[in-house]
């Protein structure tokens, strides 16, 4: 007769998981399972998603804890008929085997709760004695030296052997001196300790990549952003949704991206990408990390057309909703800190992007017109560039095309 049991494993959910962390079982063994049910929910480095079955059978074995993580293609269950050995499977089938093929792969995304971790770990000391080392100890012993009167110079205030030696050598007392004694200060020292969360792991991996394989140069530019200040409640007159400051500068990059191809590029060691398409990243804060969603042939867009998708955008990713398509694909990236009181930052490139914009606040500060001293409103930009394709010149030249659109905003809309 012919084998049905199959084994279950871990899939690829998106572009960047190498593993995810099993965060809740919605069966157990021996319990039935029909094609679409919930099996259990998974966290990966972007989300946390559902994962339903594609056929119907028993559950006969379970191979991961709730917690734990499992890297890509590993064994996490195995379906059957009721009773049915499976032992060979888990000896004998390797990842790549034809004969057990994946019997869950269906992922929806779901405004899941965060994954779930172990508890944290709370490690507390209160120790009120005085530190010292066993040397230092002995000589003050031998010298009648009262330890709580000796400052210690090694790490955490600890008493060493200088510290007494120094202390009897400057310590001629008076006649009759008196001692005064300290108490000792009780203090408590805490701190928490949780796991990495899939997002964190990837974004420690991908920026270390980033940072350390692309030579990244920096190049800043102040913006008087007076004029956009002046068009903006104009445009908000009328506009049906509120357009940001953010939306202005994106669609002023998109344009400038158009007219400097070597800066909307992409390493690809062996060869340089030139895009011709303008796909802009748009970092977003979330509980955890950051994730980037895409805003596709941006400087085809109206402001109105950025401003909401990059509203829909940063919803769905506080609610997790976002799909791998968001977040795929991009060409440059932009990040702005400026709602947060950031004056100026630099920003690490996200790869395969040649360059990343990162976006201060807007500062009201006394500036020089025309050999006076008027009120302005300015702002910082700071392009990261990778070395390897993009040079000091090509983003200075960009970063002027983005400057005059900004400055004069009515070169957006020709």
């Amino acid at each position: 007769t012919k084998k049905m049991a199959e084994v279950v494993r871990m899939p690829k959910m998106s572009d960047t998981m190498t593993e995810g962390v099993l965060a809740k079982w919605h069966k157990k063994v021996g319990d039935k399972v029909k094609s679409g049910d919930l099996v259990a929910e998974v966290e990966t480095d972007k989300a946390t998603m559902d994962f339903e079955s594609f056929q119907e059978g028993t559950i006969l074995y379970i191979g991961v804890e709730e917690g734990k993580a499992v890297p890509v293609d590993g064994i996490i269950a195995v379906l059957g008929k009721e009773g049915e050995d499976y032992a060979s499977l888990l000896t004998d089938a390797p990842a790549e085997s034809t004969t057990a093929p994946v019997a869950v792969v269906e992922a929806a995304l779901v405004v899941a709760t965060p994954a779930a971790v172990s508890a944290p770990v709370v490690n507390t000391s209160s120790d009120a004695r005085v530190k010292a080392s066993p040397l230092a100890k002995k000589i003050a012993e031998d010298k009648g030296i009262d330890l709580s009167q000796v400052k210690g110079s090694a790490e955490n205030g600890r008493i060493i052997k200088k510290d007494v030696e120094d202390f009897k050598a400057g310590a001629a007392p008076a006649a009759k001196s008196t001692t005064v004694n300290i108490p000792a200060f009780i203090g408590q020292e805490k701190y928490t300790e949780v796991p990495v969360s899939q997002m964190r792991k990837v974004i420690a991996k991908r920026l270390a990549e980033s940072k350390f394989t692309a030579p990244h140069f920096y190049l800043k530019m102040t913006i008087d952003m007076s004029a956009a200040m002046d068009a903006r409640v104009k445009m908000n007159e009328v506009a049906q949704i509120k357009i940001s400051f953010n939306d202005i500068v994106l669609k002023a990059v998109a344009v400038a991206l158009k007219q400097h191809p070597n800066v909307n590029s992409s390493w690809l060691g062996d060869r340089i990408r030139y895009n011709e398409h303008v796909n802009i990243g748009v970092a977003v804060a979330v509980e955890d990390g950051l994730l980037v969603p895409v805003v596709r042939f941006a400087d085809g867009k109206s402001l109105s057309h950025i401003s909401a998708e990059v509203k829909d955008f940063a919803q769905k990713a506080k609610d997790k909703k976002l799909q791998p398509s968001d977040w795929e694909g991009s060409t440059f990236t932009i990040s702005n800190l400026g709602m947060f009181g950031i004056d100026e930052f630099t920003a690490i490139i996200n790869p395969p992007d040649a360059c990343i914009l990162a976006v201060g606040g807007i500062q009201s500060v006394p500036v020089v017109k025309n050999g006076q001293v008027v009120p302005g409103n300015i702002m910082k930009l700071t392009l990261s560039c990778d070395h390897r394709v993009v040079d000091g010149a090509t983003g200075a030249a960009f970063l002027q095309t983005v400057k005059s659109l900004l400055e004069e905003p009515v070169r957006l809309l020709v």
